[in-house]
């Protein structure tokens, strides 16, 4: 696909010469066999039946299973919440600082998270210290705030309390190699994934739903700009429309400003691809960055587990995404 695009940022009459560019953050532990990991409801509210399929798996992972307090709680006001914002917010506060748990697991999505980033003891649980943080979806909120908070890299992976996450053996073998075994999984590629825009570029991953990285500029664990990043990109249940105001929102704010490239994920149940495609190259390709679609992370079956805040370089001629070092210690 021959296209020319201009400079990166030269369509939008923007400079991105005094942004510090995405830095490298610090990597937590892999896990092991015995690990105790805690799992969490941040969003909306969790199915029984669907949470307790999910922890049998992570149990055949020969881990030890705890789960918060609150992880079946439903708001009694407002029943696409999983609780009172304090009960959530203090169920993964003391999970992140129980020094016995080694990874923090968020049982699904949903809407809740933007709701939490105020409450917590952000002061507390970095003196708690690293360790992983699996999610996606709404939890792309808690990603940017443990990045900018935290300096931590997170883990943009399936979630067990989520439809099909006990079927789909898939997407539960590369989640559980990227946590136990990440120097096997560092090159990533997909069926689908294709070229969107030619080139090759270097970067730390950055990134998750569009709309939840649109609507949480300006708040106090957004970062302030995608430069030099590689930014992850994918959702769910968006018309075009929608989408070309959230991907506006985003260069209007100056945040996709000197991005080095971009990986597009899953765009399951919104409009036609065709249609989304559309509004993805009018939207990014002026940006005149490497660019690769479909390379199947996010809402859709068989998601590939990625690093966030992990070093990377983007072929977009050959369609891979390659961490340069195993994402977790």
């Amino acid at each position: 696909m021959n296209r020319h695009f201009p400079t990166p940022g030269a369509a939008y009459g923007t400079s991105h010469a005094s942004v510090a560019p995405v830095p490298a953050l610090n990597r937590p532990s892999r896990l092991r066999p015995g690990d105790k990991v805690a799992v969490v409801a941040t969003s909306s509210p969790v199915e029984r039946e669907m949470l307790e399929a999910g922890l049998d798996v992570l149990r055949g992972w020969e881990l030890e299973v705890v789960v918060g307090d609150h992880v079946l709680d439903v708001h009694p006001d407002l029943d696409y919440l999983a609780g009172r914002d304090e009960d959530r917010a203090a169920d993964l506060q003391a999970a992140w600082c129980d020094p016995d748990v080694a990874a923090v697991v968020c049982a699904r999505g949903g809407y809740g998270a933007h709701r939490l980033t105020g409450l917590l003891d952000w002061s507390a649980m970095r003196a708690a210290g690293p360790k992983v943080l699996v999610g996606y979806s709404d939890i792309t909120v808690l990603h940017e705030a443990f990045a900018s908070r935290l300096h931590l890299a997170t883990v943009h992976g399936p979630m067990p309390a989520t439809e099909g996450f006990a079927r789909d053996v898939v997407a539960q073998e590369h989640l559980r190699r990227t946590l136990f075994e990440p120097e096997s999984v560092t090159t990533l590629t997909g069926p689908r994934a294709a070229t969107l825009v030619p080139g090759r570029a270097q970067g730390v991953t950055l990134g998750g739903c569009a709309s939840l990285l649109a609507d949480n500029l300006g708040s106090p664990t957004s970062r302030h700009s995608a430069a030099g990043g590689i930014l992850l990109l994918e959702d769910v249940g968006e018309r075009a429309y929608r989408l070309d105001r959230c991907l506006s929102q985003l260069l209007n704010a100056g945040w996709l400003d000197g991005v080095a490239g971009i990986v597009l994920g899953s765009w399951q149940d919104s409009e036609p691809y065709d249609r989304i495609r559309t509004v993805l190259l009018d939207r990014l390709g002026p940006l005149g960055v490497p660019m690769v679609e479909e390379l199947g992370f996010g809402h859709c079956p068989d998601p590939l587990t990625l690093a966030l805040g992990r070093p990377a370089v983007l072929d977009a001629d050959a369609a891979t995404l390659r961490y340069t070092a195993a994402v977790l210690d």
